[in-house]
This record gives C-alpha cells, structure tokens and sequence, in this order.
C-alpha cells in the first residue's frame, strides 16, 4: 500500500528493495496526479480493482448494497455483471450463466446520467447501499458524456447517504486529462479505479482513495486482498515512462485535436451520405452512434442501427481501418496518430458510407 503523506509499501510480495522503489516512485505519480488518490494498491487489471473497490464500500461502510448503472461495465466479476455493457450487450448474453442470483441481489441498477432514479434506490433501500460505482464517462455503451449536474448529485447524495462514490476511471484515468475524469469536472470521488494506462498497456490495475477508507485494506486493515503480480516491475516501469510521457507539455493538446478531427470527419462523411449517425469526443476518447441521438444513457444507445454497424466496421476492416467491434465500446487515440491517420480514416469511411 502506498500513502500520500510519508509514502511507504506494506504487506508486498516482493522483497528487493528496487522493486519496492519502483512500486513507490509510480504510486507517488499517481497520488500527486488523481484528485481522490491518497493511499494506492496496485493490482494486476481493471476488473480486479473494480472487484477490490467493492470490497473496501462494502468493508468501510458495513452495508452491503451497491448501485451501477445500466450499460455500464466494471470488468467480469460476478457483482458487476447486472445489465452490464461492453461485450455483455455486443454477443446478446444474459447477464452470464454461472452467476448466482443471491451474488447479484445486492446490486441495484439506474439508468445513467438519471439523477432521480438513484434517489429513488437510496430511499427505498435506506441505510442499506454501501456505494454508487460508474464509468465517469462511459465507453462500455459506447461514449457516453455524464451532465456534471449528474455527477455532483451523485456526490451530494452519496454523502447525505453515508455512502461512497467510486469513479471506474479504467478507461478515462490519465487518458482525458491527466487526473481523469474527476480533475476535469472538478468532483472527487471517494474511491477511483484505473487500468492498463498506468502500466502502459500492460497487465495492471489499480485502486486508490482516502486515507481513512484504504486503511481499511490489509495489513493496515481487516479487509484481505493481495496478489502476487500486483506491482511487478515490468508494469510499474511501463507505467513511469507512459506518464512521463503524457507529462510533456502539448501531450493532451494534440490528443484532444486529432480526436476531434477523427470525430468530426467522421460525421461529417456519414451525415452526407445520408446515414444517422451522431458522437463526440474528449481528449482520446470518442465514439459515435448509428442514430440521431442524443445518446444520454443504456436505452438511447440501444436504439442504435447495429447491422449498419456491422457492415461499416467490415468496410472499414477492408480499408486496412481497425475499429473497436461492437457500437457499444468506445475508441481512442493515442499519441502516435498523426493528421495522415486521421485524413486515411475519414477518406476510408467516406468510401464505404457511400456504399452502405
């Protein structure tokens, strides 16, 4: 575990000291990046730091009720996959064989970005629900923006509850601004989640927040997680140079300008073409739909055209173009993209738009 004020590691695996360093050099990263982070544990993927996330509300609260909202998609823990989104929706899978009813009867559903549906499961389940866990900005669903109306009520009521709010910044953590989603909308979570960006792409996840809530993790705590890859140092290497990396100036400037016009030409060709189709971007992430939108949530996003889909995605695979294979994942540039890239893309799409 890594701390904010006199960071240290416990409870480790690892008994090189360089290891230990490296372990801490990238946790202080992270710490001094992401608004909610002052303790950190590192993991080895997105799902288990969502799974350990879990773990922590339910251990610090006592309570053991969780709300997610529909389409929204925490990795592949049993918990987590209720009206999940991502593959889940893609393949039309019920929420998974092997799952137990009484594992999933603690998790409570709401549409996304619907204030006064998660006001109605607090006072119908009172004292009971130990967090409220979501994508920030969903990309299991596909992009999906949250009203910041949304998302500080979820931080009011979450306190008024005695409640904590978890913010899965798997896919937005370091990739629409430096500290996430919570350093742009100015809200931070009590917990906060993260993935493979940390580690460069490689096998790593995170889980981090309040002191006095992670205290609650072993050995500081009662509650037991541990994991015998979590820090390894190809990971943690990894993860020091991206940073470093993104830490250069211009870095998110030219994120946020290639997405943009990757976004942009791609409407722009569609909706001359004569198709509905309607998206956005911020910084890295984008995505769009086969509908008119506004695309606010699971059930607008359902209404999307996804044989149409279907045929652009092979189109565009035809094009030497890969996109994300479903309508309901979200896709991302990276530093690597050039304006080439993006003048390719746009010239691939105008193509096949003009043959679906």
């Amino acid at each position: 575990m890594c701390v904010r004020e006199g960071v240290h590691r416990i409870g480790t695996m690892h008994s090189d000291p360089l290891l230990l360093v490296m372990q801490n050099d990238l946790a202080k990263v992270v710490i001094d990046a992401v608004p909610s982070v002052e303790m950190v544990r590192f993991v080895s993927s997105g799902t288990e730091a969502c799974l350990s996330a879990l773990r922590v509300m339910r251990a610090f609260t006592g309570r053991t009720k969780i709300i997610k909202f529909e389409g929204c998609y925490h990795g592949h823990g049993d918990a987590f996959l209720v009206q999940a989104g991502s593959g889940v929706i893609t393949l039309g899978l019920p929420d998974s064989p092997g799952v137990p009813a009484a594992v999933t009867a603690p998790t409570l559903c709401a549409p996304y970005n619907d204030l006064d549906a998660v006001k109605a499961l607090f006072a119908a389940h009172k004292g009971e629900i130990a967090g409220v866990i979501l994508e920030p900005v969903v990309g299991n669903s596909g992009f999906i923006v949250p009203d910041k109306a949304f998302l500080q009520g979820l931080r009011d009521i979450t306190r008024q509850e005695g409640a904590l709010l978890c913010f899965d910044e798997v896919m937005t953590g370091f990739r629409i601004s430096y500290g996430g989603a919570q350093q742009r909308w100015g809200i931070t979570p009590d917990l906060t989640t993260m993935g493979k960006v940390i580690g460069g792409g490689l096998p790593v996840g995170a889980y981090g927040g309040r002191k006095d809530i992670m205290s609650v993790v072993a050995p500081a705590g009662p509650m037991y997680q541990a994991g015998t890859l979590s820090g390894n140092p190809l990971a943690m290497t990894a993860g020091l140079h991206t940073l470093r990396i993104l830490r250069k100036p211009g870095s998110y400037e030219h994120l946020d300008r290639v997405t943009k016009r990757l976004i942009t030409g791609l409407l722009d060709e569609a909706h001359k073409a004569g198709h509905a189709m309607c998206g956005g971007s911020i910084s890295g992430m984008f995505g769009f739909f086969f509908t008119e939108g506004p695309v606010k949530n699971f059930k607008d996003a359902a209404k999307s055209d996804t044989a149409k889909f279907g045929r652009f995605h092979r189109g565009m695979l035809e094009r030497g173009v890969y996109l994300a294979p479903s309508q309901f994942e979200a896709g991302f540039t990276s530093l690597a993209h050039t304006d080439a890239d993006v003048d390719a893309t746009i010239a691939a799409a105008r193509e096949v738009f003009n043959k679906l």
